[in-house]
């Protein structure tokens, strides 16, 4: 029988691992949770019509499809396709007409239309679930890995930008990761960019493109954007205005001389402004909320602000991002609703930090104390008062069989189990039972309420 392995980019996750994501997960729960946001589920699968088209060509390279069940080479037979012709293109939706979900946002798009006599708008929804990419597994890049979203459809309220902006620092803050950058820039500049550079129409193309820069850097970005078809000239143009620099103020000045002859590019600034001014109104200075025209975010349905984050001192991609689309629902049938939302991911979080040793202990915690186990007589004693941890909502477990005092301290430390509860025949007797800190050795004698009460201060 060969090696059981996994294959590449997809990882089993242990207890110990498990529960620090847990850590992750309801951090950012609580404060989508804090703003309103409700959770819903979608299907792991949809149809692949669903998923197809909305993510540039790149993206829908990297879906997942899944095969139909049956033998469809007999479909292909049946129908007199010539898989070496051009009929090729036939044969896709007898292979596969369901596809393993690519992001949250598609779907979340077609829940709103499918749901839409049910749901009150504006309405704000969080999801936490796997979604699956056939891309190259490498640091940071999985195939399977889980996203953290937070979406707002059915207003244009730019409110809900500047909200988003307090939800990233606060959750990073939460996560002790106190080192980051938030990345803003919206797709109106992008398209004002494209415009005044003689590039008009070609937006997703260099958005596609200037979405590498830090990945490929300038010389890259170039080569993309000729073999794009985005004339030399119209490149010499646009890249002064994506490299400026400064403070957000300068750069909003700055992109207000370069893009004064396009309504679309002064939108954008203007919506960047109003961002901004909302986020001061909240009462919240954000020093990490940085203006980078560069940013592109390769997506094709944003339609205005575009957000980023990264953690500084590691080697990391992003951590976060997401960004405005006015009509994705459209693409469903239902016009008009606009919507923003960002999403976290949580796999390149736990990494961040891992390598910077952010955990806290707590977030290992799971069970707090182990009750000992030395024969029938102490057996019958610890079960009892387990059921009193238990039901004052103390996690707390007993070393299964009966056995030697060293060996159940060793499991409970192999556990990382902070306190073991000692019910010898002495206890027994006094009613006293000996706690033991398992981190500093301590010991105390305690009865069952001052037991309990210890264990809930701990």
């Amino acid at each position: 029988m060969s090696k059981p392995s996994l294959p590449k980019g997809v990882r089993d996750f242990g207890p110990a691992t498990m529960a620090k994501r847990e850590f992750i997960f309801n951090t950012i729960k609580n404060v989508y949770k804090k703003f309103g946001f409700s959770p819903i589920e979608t299907p792991s699968m949809e149809n692949l019509s669903v998923l197809t088209g909305k993510y540039g060509d790149e993206g829908d390279q990297l879906i997942f499809k899944i095969i139909n069940s049956g033998d469809y080479l007999a479909d292909i037979r049946e129908k007199g396709i010539n898989v070496l012709s051009e009929d090729v293109k036939k044969i896709l939706p007898l292979i596969s007409e369901k596809a393993l979900r690519y992001d949250l946002t598609v779907p979340f798009a077609r829940y709103v239309v499918m749901n839409r006599n049910d749901i009150t708008f504006p309405f704000k929804r969080y999801q936490i679930q796997p979604v699956w990419r056939a891309d190259r597994p490498q640091k940071g890049r999985y195939r399977e890995f889980y996203q953290c979203d937070a979406d707002v459809v059915g207003t244009d309220s730019l409110i809900c930008e500047a909200e988003i902006v307090l939800m990233l620092k606060e959750v990073l803050t939460n996560l002790s990761i106190n080192s980051f950058s938030i990345k803003i820039n919206n797709r109106k500049i992008l398209s004002g960019i494209a415009e005044v550079s003689g590039a008009e129409g070609k937006e997703a193309e260099i958005c596609v493109a200037i979405d590498k820069l830090d990945k490929i850097g300038e010389e890259g970005v170039v080569k993309e954007l000729i073999e794009r078809g985005i004339a030399q000239n119209a490149i010499e143009k646009l890249l002064p205005i994506i490299k400026i620099q400064g403070s957000n103020d300068q750069k909003l000045a700055l992109l207000e001389r370069a893009l004064i002859n396009s309504e679309i590019g002064k939108l954008g600034i203007a919506d960047i402004k109003k961002v901004l001014e909302y986020t001061h109104a909240f009462g919240s200075e954000v020093a990490e909320l940085e203006i980078d025209i560069a940013l592109a975010r390769g997506l094709s349905y944003y339609t205005g602000a575009i957000f980023e984050v990264k953690a500084l001192g590691v080697q990391m991609g992003s951590i976060s991002g997401g960004g405005r689309y006015d009509n994705l629902t459209g693409l469903f049938g239902l016009e008009g609703v606009s919507g923003v939302g960002i999403s976290f991911g949580v796999d390149r979080i736990f990494d961040v930090m891992s390598e910077l040793n952010l955990f806290p202990e707590s977030a290992e915690q799971g069970v707090k104390v182990m009750v000992t186990n030395f024969d029938e007589a102490s057996e019958k004693v610890s079960l009892g008062i387990l059921a009193k941890l238990r039901n004052e909502g103390i996690a707390a477990e007993i070393y299964p069989k009966p056995d030697k005092l060293k060996k159940q301290f060793g499991y409970a430390d192999s556990k990382k189990i902070p306190f073991v509860l000692i019910t010898g025949e002495e206890e027994i007797k006094t009613g006293e039972f000996t706690l033991k800190n398992m981190q500093s050795g301590e010991q105390k004698k305690l009865n069952l309420q001052q037991l309990i009460h210890v264990l809930h201060e701990a």
